[in-house]
């Protein structure tokens, strides 16, 4: 029996995305301040068609907006790990990105009573150590990486980069990889940042990019008969009005194709039954 899945899922950010750039005049941190009024109307769009998602908060923002982040855990979402400042981890020392976690999943623990399955790196970036951190610590699940549209895969071990030598893959690891894409992400495609190195646009037709959206779900249904779509939303940038009308339209988009709507965790679950570590290895070798 065919199962197309999606997965919704919610970088929290608020505040400590402008933070973690330097961006901490007031315009910036008030663009951070909206992620909050944003949150309370996707839990409540969501609670309309009774779906439930993942939500990827940083430490910082658990700490600093509790309440919000309280009626994400009160609404049955779940909450993964997403770094506690958002600073990226390729910029940290071992020591650092290690603490970063265990910080962040203090902060979790403490808004849930648990410790978080998945985790989502702030900017998806990750180091050569971050697999083997997120093994020790137990999680199940990460989903930062782009070698899949929509199948998990294991992560692996560092792999053996030398551009005058063919890549050398590392081995599989029981992490499950839920893969992403920035083409699902609508950061890039609806906000406008300016910073003095560069510039993101933004600011794109948001019909246009609900087109794409629907359509690789589409691509999906109609090339496999098992597969799961990981949309990444910002609810700093998604809960605009306009943008929360296109949310709602893709909600209703895939309802009518028939996708089954699971939390990333739930996704992780489905996948490990369908393919155990063990014959990940097996295919691996």
């Amino acid at each position: 029996m065919a199962r197309h899945i999606v997965c919704l899922s919610f970088d929290f950010d608020a505040t400590s995305i402008w933070i973690s750039r330097g961006m901490v005049s007031p315009n910036p941190i008030s663009r951070g301040e909206f992620g909050v009024i944003g949150a309370a109307r996707i839990l409540a769009l969501l609670d309309k068609y009774g779906l439930k998602s993942t939500w990827f908060i940083p430490g910082h923002t658990l700490e600093t907006y509790p309440e919000a982040c309280e009626a994400v855990v009160r609404a049955g979402h779940e909450i993964g790990n997403h770094g506690w400042t958002h600073l990226s981890p390729t910029a940290m020392s071992a020591e650092e990105e290690e603490a970063e976690l265990v910080r962040a999943n203090a902060s979790i623990r403490k808004a849930t009573g648990g410790d978080p399955k998945g985790y989502r790196s702030p900017v998806w970036d990750q180091t050569p150590r971050t697999v083997e951190l997120l093994l020790r610590h137990g999680f199940v699940y990460e989903s930062n990486l782009m070698g899949n549209d929509y199948t998990p895969y294991r992560a692996r071990t560092p792999d053996t980069i030398d551009i005058q030598k063919p890549l050398k893959f590392g081995d599989a690891t029981p992490l499950i990889e839920i893969p992403v894409s920035w083409s699902l992400d609508d950061a890039p495609h609806f906000e406008l940042v300016r910073t003095p190195n560069w510039v993101q646009p933004g600011l794109m037709n948001a019909t246009n990019v609900l087109e794409n959206w629907v359509h690789d779900f589409l691509y999906m249904a109609d090339t496999t008969a098992w597969g799961a779509v990981t949309y990444t939303f910002h609810p700093y940038c998604t809960g605009r009005g306009h943008r929360m009308i296109v949310l709602e339209k893709l909600i209703q988009q895939l309802i009518r194709k028939d996708a089954v709507f699971l939390r990333m965790d739930e996704l992780a679950s489905e996948y490990d039954e369908r393919a155990p570590f063990s014959r990940a290895v097996h295919a691996a070798q």
